[in-house]
């Protein structure tokens, strides 16, 4: 098992994102990772527990051991009892070893406190026989006082052949000259491997603004969304509304005296048209007027924080100035996006070398989703979104034509999408397709009357038809113009469907159109079928979206082991709707005698090991089900429902199969991210239909 211990060069290098970014980077190849953290160093205000563990605890979904207090750590090596506290470390990172693949330990940090930080986490090496990674912030310096700065760090862990080194990180790399020399081969020489040099980046350090309420104790006026908006400027409005209008932004905290009514109104009135600002908050103890804040209703209802304080502005922006740009423990938001960036700037090829393959590939979420989006960029699929000016169909039209994941077609007038994009401070990427639904409708009612002309369709009732924009966006995916097509953020399922069937069909061999969703639980992604098409199968139609969510899975890198699912085990239950799941497993079974399928199961039986092993000892699913087929409508969506919820996971989906042509449907209330993986899937799904 490969372990590494991760040791600060100094105090402020970053390297709780560090740890975060490399055990990410870490999953998403599979592997099984353990943390710990062996000694809290708590900081100034930490009244929780210790940063880094509840942060892995909380975004990895790890369970480190608890860390030795500080100060006992302290008072133990005054004692000289080094070689007992090295046994108690190594006896709590023996909860970790079995079961994983690789070990991320994180060394003391060292301050003017802990001058003894280096020699410890040398001693520390040693007793784990670990591959120590340095992490280091460049200051202002040249390549080679870096190099040679470095050189004396890593000489502190042992010299030549013998030195446990095996490369450094360099966190929060600001633009320059320094930035530039390190895209250079072997930028620190051949002693020491630069793994990873991370870019500074402002958007990655904003606080929220319940951050900023928090640190100010201000009174909540209107919570709205302040835990979600984020404060990416402070805007002192001392000028009048005319010149202060050009500089609101998405993110402005709008810092003003609580009887600057003209301000309110005027914030008001730009959250209403779309702009998201992260917070209006009133200064000094003249409270804003009654009748004002009542005109500003429609925007907080909109959810446009509005907060207030007793200090006047001024000494309300001296405040700003000493708030905590670590990671709150609540925000995992946060913590998920520090640890795909900094993951993403890593030298995976490295680490793929040094950590070997694992035991057996671990699909947990992150991996699952970085998978995703690597398959869809290679995939290069034209995706069109017939709901194009719908504003989080923008957002991530704008996010996948920038990442690479897909080539999004937006339906919709370009100047609606322009007018979206302003008011959500977005910058379109060159090479966002728009196309006006007016001006292209008229060139496919000659094709759509022909391909229902079987239906006696006239071209009257084809144009009629093709102004809805889901209709015209399925014909030309049936014209094969584009490869796939997303929908379903302000259309219903059936809306979405219903063209599909008509102009596209179902794909050879498969009886129905049924769905999947990929169900992201904290250490695994499982399938469930079918939870939003069809509302009570038979045992024929059951058979069948099984074996399209066996397919499923297996093209999304999940080893499909199916469980019918039922309100009993094996043969303890009778009745209609047992038998009807006992039936569906036998027609799936004839049809892929290969697969791993059983049923009927409860749910318990297939998803837990020790209740399979009691409830149905020889089944080769029981336990270890990663597909889970619902034998009705009734029970899908609401298991989906009720797990997405109560284990706060996320659901990808639904993944409609079974058609000639992938189309998938989103659900009303998506968000952004939501409809970015589907993007995704749809994309990997027309990559392989094609191949």
């Amino acid at each position: 098992m490969q372990t590494f211990l991760i040791a600060p060069s100094g105090y402020g290098v970053g390297l709780t994102s560090v740890s975060l970014g490399l055990v990410r980077a870490l999953e998403r190849r599979g592997l099984k990772v353990g943390f710990f953290k062996p000694v809290a160093q708590p900081h100034p205000g930490d009244a929780g527990p210790e940063r880094s563990s509840a942060l892995i605890a909380r975004t990895h979904h790890l369970t480190p051991p608890e860390p030795l207090p500080l100060a006992q750590v302290e008072r133990r090596l005054g004692d000289g009892q080094l070689d007992e506290l090295q046994e108690d470390i190594l006896g709590r990172l023996q909860q970790l070893e079995n079961g994983h693949d690789v070990l991320i330990v994180e060394g003391l940090v060292p301050s003017p406190q802990v001058g003894y930080a280096v020699r410890f986490n040398g001693q520390l090496a040693r007793s784990l026989n670990a591959d120590v990674i340095l992490v280091s912030t460049p200051a202002e310096e040249s390549l080679e006082e870096l190099r040679d700065r470095l050189d004396i760090q890593a000489r502190l862990f042992g010299a030549g052949q013998d030195s446990p080194v095996a490369g450094v990180i360099l966190n929060k790399v600001r633009p320059g000259p320094l930035a530039e020399r390190l895209c250079q081969p072997e930028p620190l020489g051949k002693a020491l491997r630069l793994l990873g040099c991370v870019p500074w980046r402002e958007a990655l350090n904003t606080p929220r603004t319940s951050d900023i309420a928090d640190l100010l104790g201000a009174r909540l006026v209107n919570a709205g969304d302040y835990r979600q908006r984020r404060v990416q400027h402070t805007l002192l409005c001392a000028a009048g509304v005319p010149s202060l209008l050009a500089q609101f932004r998405p993110g402005s905290l709008l810092v003003t005296p609580g009887d600057r009514h003209d301000v309110i109104l005027a914030a008001a009135l730009a959250s209403r048209n779309g702009m998201p600002l992260a917070g209006l908050l009133l200064c000094s103890a003249l409270p804003a007027d009654a009748q004002v804040l009542e005109q500003c209703r429609p925007a907080m209802a909109d959810g446009l924080p509005v907060l207030a304080v007793d200090r006047a502005p001024e000494e309300t922006l001296r405040e700003l100035e000493r708030l905590n740009r670590e990671i709150p423990l609540d925000d995992l938001e946060r913590a998920e996006r520090i640890s795909d960036y900094v993951a993403s700037h890593l030298d995976h090829a490295w680490l793929t070398r040094r950590c070997g393959t694992p035991r057996e590939p671990h699909l947990s979420p992150p991996a699952f989703r970085y998978r995703l989006v690597k398959r869809a960029q290679a995939a290069n699929r034209r995706i069109v979104l017939p709901e194009g000016s719908e504003p989080r169909t923008v957002q991530a039209a704008a996010i996948c034509q920038r990442r690479g994941i897909a080539r999004c077609v937006l339906l919709a007038k370009p100047e609606e999408v322009q007018a979206v994009a302003r008011a959500q401070g977005l910058e379109l990427p060159a090479g966002l397709e728009i196309l006006d639904p007016e001006e292209i409708r008229e060139r496919y009612v000659e094709p759509m009357v022909e391909l229902r002309r079987h239906k006696g369709l006239s071209a009257p009732a084809a144009r009629a038809q093709l102004e809805d924009n889901v209709v015209l966006g399925t014909l030309m995916l049936a014209l094969d113009e584009v490869d796939g097509l997303v929908s379903g953020a302000v259309h219903t399922t059936a809306n979405t469907i219903r063209p599909a069937l008509q102009l596209i069909k179902t794909a050879p061999g498969c009886k129905l159109v049924s769905s999947v969703f990929f169900m992201l639980l904290p250490d695994q992604v499982l399938v469930y079928g079918d939870c939003a098409v069809n509302p009570d199968p038979d045992a024929a139609e059951l058979a069948d979206i099984a074996l399209q969510s066996a397919v499923s899975a297996q093209a999304f890198g999940i080893p499909p082991r199916v469980a019918m699912i039922s309100y009993s085990t094996g043969d303890s239950g009778e009745g209609a709707d047992v038998e009807k799941v006992r039936e569906a497993t036998r027609l799936a079974r004839l049809a892929r005698p290969d697969l791993a399928i059983d049923g009927p199961l409860q749910y318990d039986a297939a998803a837990i090991a020790s209740v399979g092993r009691q409830k149905a000892p020889d089944s080769p699913v029981a336990g270890r089900a990663t597909v889970f087929v619902f034998p009705d409508l009734n029970t899908g969506n609401t298991t989906y429902k009720a797990v997405q919820r109560s284990a706060h996971c996320v659901s990808v989906g639904p993944m409609l199969q079974g058609l000639r042509k992938p189309v998938n449907d989103l659900s009303r209330g998506a968000l952004v991210d939501d409809i970015v993986f589907t993007i995704a899937l749809t994309a990997i799904q027309a990559g392989t239909a094609a191949g």
